[in-house]
């Protein structure tokens, strides 16, 4: 069972919508969400993961580190190394939301689960 509120990371260029790919964020939004609200709690910098062909090993327990209290990180997109990385520390990746408002999709997230429980 899920307690209210909880926290949830979004990758995010401009603040307005999902719009930024797991490994080139240079911070998170950090929300309070709950099924009826979310409110932005603060900006979380981190170091930039991905480098092109290959990732700095460091920024990625840095950002790990950062977001380990939130109970998902939204992203735009997400490979399939760093969702196992977040997986190990108790963090889900969810992309189905790349692009979309940053608040709706939060709130649709969060209606889902409710309704269907912990796999969402």
């Amino acid at each position: 069972m899920i307690k209210f509120p909880i926290k949830l990371a979004v990758a995010s260029k401009e603040g307005l919508a999902i719009s930024e790919h797991f490994g080139h964020a240079k911070q998170f939004r950090i929300y309070e969400s709950t099924p009826d609200y979310c409110r932005l709690l603060e900006t979380r910098e981190v170091a930039h993961y991905c480098l092109g062909q290959h990732s700095d090993q460091s920024a990625m327990a840095g950002i790990l580190e950062s977001i380990k209290d939130c109970h998902a990180v939204f992203v735009a997109k997400i490979g399939d190394g760093p969702t196992e990385k977040l997986k190990a520390v108790g963090v889900r990746a969810v992309s189905r939301y790349g692009y979309e408002a940053i608040e709706a999709s939060l709130l649709d997230y969060m209606q889902s689960l409710t309704t269907n429980g912990e796999d969402v």
